[in-house]
């Protein structure tokens, strides 16, 4: 009898468990949101967007994806998940490997307007340095930006 429920407990998990794995977020879904940020900017207006990424608005945090906005110089202007890191300029500070992620999105930002970088940063939902894709988009003066985790 034990078995058979332990078999059932185990199953059930299982099926539970599929729907998390089925969300895992997708390069599409990283250019959705920043997609969607610049729409909000335009017309609700710049300093509209930043209050409502701090505020953790559901339109801007979904499924593991969520929106980042910093000034062209640097400075962390929104970020959902870690309101900490607001109003610091972190351009300096390297990835796990040394890269310095932030300096080459705000260069090719300036110089190309929209693209990708690639870097290991540390994942808020595994506590686990993985690698990361950020999208970002230069709208204005500041750059929104979009990534999503691809595990080890």
């Amino acid at each position: 009898m034990k078995t058979k429920t332990v078999s059932a407990l185990l199953a059930a998990a299982m099926f539970v468990s599929l729907p998390v794995l089925a969300a895992e977020a997708t390069p599409a879904d990283a250019i959705a949101m920043v997609d969607k940020g610049v729409a909000f900017m335009q017309k609700n207006g710049k300093d509209a967007l930043l209050k409502a990424v701090n505020e953790k608005r559901a339109e801007f945090v979904h499924d593991g994806v969520y929106l980042m906005v910093r000034g062209l110089d640097g400075t962390q202007l929104a970020h959902p998940i870690n309101p900490k890191l607001v109003g610091k300029n972190l351009v300096v500070l390297p990835d796990a490997d040394g890269k310095y992620f932030r300096k080459e999105i705000i260069e090719k930002a300036q110089s190309k307007g929209t693209g990708w970088v690639d870097y290991r940063y540390n994942n808020p939902a595994s506590g686990m340095i993985e690698k990361k894709s950020t999208y970002f988009r230069k709208n204005g003066d500041v750059i929104l930006e979009a990534g999503i985790y691809k595990g080890k």
